[in-house]
């Protein structure tokens, strides 16, 4: 992940998470990936880290009446194109709502956009 600082990170909001995507690989086998290539598959990317949470996050007791479905640090499987998606220093993020969780990932290496 690019380095960054916490004066360049944006402060997720209410019920809003900040996830990072992982950076994507310049070539699958000997094959290289062109650049178009690569950044549409990141920006349909369905697996993310969760770097920051709102303080509303999972609060609403009716929605989430078992609890947090996830945590910071979690890897999230998401809907492809969610969320509000922007970069810092050339590392892609998303700000999704907390419903938008659909499941927490063991180890997203395996993990690949159907």
């Amino acid at each position: 992940m690019a380095k960054t600082n916490k004066t360049t990170m944006p402060v997720p909001v209410g019920y809003q998470m900040l996830v990072a995507l992982p950076p994507q690989g310049e070539k699958i086998g000997n094959v290289f990936i062109p650049d178009d290539l690569k950044s549409r598959e990141h920006t349909a990317s369905i697996v993310g880290n969760i770097v920051a949470m709102g303080p509303d996050c999972y609060l609403d007791k009716a929605k989430f009446p078992t609890g947090p479905w996830c945590k910071i640090g979690d890897w999230i499987l998401m809907r492809s194109y969610s969320g509000t998606r922007f970069k810092i220093k050339g590392h892609e993020f998303r700000i999704i709502n907390d419903d938008t969780a659909q499941a927490v990932v063991n180890d997203p290496r395996f993990i690949e956009r159907a």
